[in-house]
């Protein structure tokens, strides 16, 4: 059921996303969607939360290689999936419904939470700066993907992941100073 949500998102959009649609496309009823999903929202979330499982939060011992394990996971994600499209159709459906709008945010919080580990770990071991703010160094981590991706609709380049990790997390050369 949670499958044939996403194909339905995918296929028809937001406007096409019924109980109606869902239940045809996986051969169900109705009244055994809603007897497990009360909303549409409800479903939506799961589907997407099953189907996007969060990252991993590697630990090869050295932060850049850690991030960039998270972020060319990512990348691919966004280059290989459907992701970006049903992410776009949710991201619109959370606009318009407070209800999404705080599933949504629990979803992201769980798929930013690989990197807060590996950066609380790093911050943890002395080769981050103790005052490091792992929510906003996130942000400027993924930010960049995002952008090229949602915003300006241009593909992302291979030495991307490597480039921002240098600029964000030390400096042009690439180096923390905090090994």
């Amino acid at each position: 059921m949670l499958q044939a949500a996403l194909q339905v998102l995918n296929d028809d959009g937001l406007p096409g996303f019924t109980m109606e649609a869902i239940a045809r496309r996986a051969g169900a009823s109705k009244a055994t969607l809603y007897r497990r999903w009360p909303t549409l929202g409800a479903l939506m979330v799961d589907a997407m939360d099953a189907t996007f499982r969060p990252f991993p939060a590697p630990d090869t011992g050295r932060v850049e290689d850690d991030v960039a394990q998270v972020l060319e996971a990512f990348v691919a994600l966004l280059e290989h999936t459907p992701f970006p499209r049903l992410m776009a159709a949710f991201i619109y459906a959370a606009e318009r419904d407070p209800a999404l709008a705080g599933l949504h945010g629990d979803l992201t919080r769980r798929r930013r939470e690989p990197l807060i580990v590996v950066l609380n770990r790093a911050r943890a071991r002395g080769r981050l700066p103790a005052d490091l703010d792992p929510e906003v160094v996130t942000d400027l981590l993924t930010g960049p993907f995002f952008y090229r991706r949602f915003i300006a609709h241009q593909p992302i380049p291979p030495g991307l992941v490597r480039d921002v990790i240098a600029r964000v997390l030390g400096g042009d050369d690439g180096s923390t100073g905090h090994r």
